[in-house]
């Protein structure tokens, strides 16, 4: 059974979050044969200034 975890910033509405998940669902199902009940898609926001690459957040203003 695959769980999908995909971590996004806030912002897409339920509805494309569902569109999104129905996609991941069906390219597993039709490039590895998985049927659909076995998906599981989770979604995770994350506020930018809670996301961090190369130690600076990404919600907060980049030093130069």
């Amino acid at each position: 059974m695959p769980i999908v975890r995909i971590e996004l910033f806030p912002g897409r509405s339920p509805e494309k979050k569902a569109e999104l998940a129905r996609e991941v669902t069906a390219t597993l199902e039709r490039v590895a044969g998985i049927k659909p009940e076995a998906t599981t898609v989770m979604f995770i926001e994350v506020k930018p200034e809670e996301w961090f690459v190369a130690g600076k957040a990404l919600g907060s203003p980049q030093e130069t």
